[in-house]
């Protein structure tokens, strides 16, 4: 069957923000732990909710570190944040075909507006599904088929789109089809490892498969 709605993850699948997550988590490890992580330490906790992240290093700080994280976060957004090479184009493209599409990721609400509007991609996005409005987060079905339903979607015809194993797991027990993209920051053998229907080379691949 066609694809006709797209769900996409935000962070690490159309806005680089891979390298503010490094920087936050590493701020937020020093100030609490004294440690020094590095990036390689970092990349298995992404993809995660904040909560989920901080809770594996030190459960009984989470909320103090999550404050750390969030103040430094928002505070460095504008200076490390940018969409990934041709997904302005694509989405453009896509939006003027007239397919249906929805952010649906592990960020907070606000905080997913503000990358998009950064990136100039909110203009294409009257869905967004952000962490606090679900109570299960990915790879639960429920913010993908919360998004599903906002597009008046069908799961059979519905690609769900990611760079982790959460959007991929989400989509798979929502019972989309599913794309994994391999400028993913825990790299392309990660992604074909989880086996996703697509695995993306670059955004435009996807005006190939919306034609199929």
């Amino acid at each position: 069957m066609s694809i006709r709605t797209i769900l996409f993850d935000l962070d690490g699948t159309l806005i680089d923000t891979n390298e503010l997550i490094v920087e936050s988590f590493k701020h937020t490890i020093r100030e609490h732990l004294g440690e020094e992580y590095k990036r390689e330490d970092i990349l298995p906790f992404m993809g995660s909710p904040l909560r989920d992240m901080l809770e594996k290093v030190k459960p009984d700080e989470v909320e103090d570190m999550m404050k750390t994280y969030r103040t430094h976060n928002l505070a460095n957004h504008d200076l490390f944040v940018k969409s990934f090479d041709g997904v302005f184009e694509t989405i453009k493209a896509l939006h003027e075909k007239g397919i249906p599409m929805a952010i649906v990721t592990t960020k907070i609400h606000k905080t997913a507006l503000k990358g998009l509007a950064l990136t100039e991609l909110d203009q294409f996005f009257d869905v967004v599904i952000g962490l606090d409005d679900v109570s299960q987060a990915k790879p639960d079905p429920e913010p993908v088929l919360k998004g599903i339903r906002a597009l008046n979607g069908d799961p059979g015809t519905t690609l769900m789109i990611g760079d982790n194993s959460h959007d991929i797991h989400a989509g798979q027990n929502a019972g989309t089809k599913t794309a994994g993209v391999a400028w993913s920051a825990k790299g392309r053998d990660f992604i074909e490892s989880l086996e996703p229907d697509y695995v993306l080379n670059h955004i435009s691949d996807l005006l190939d498969i919306v034609e199929e």
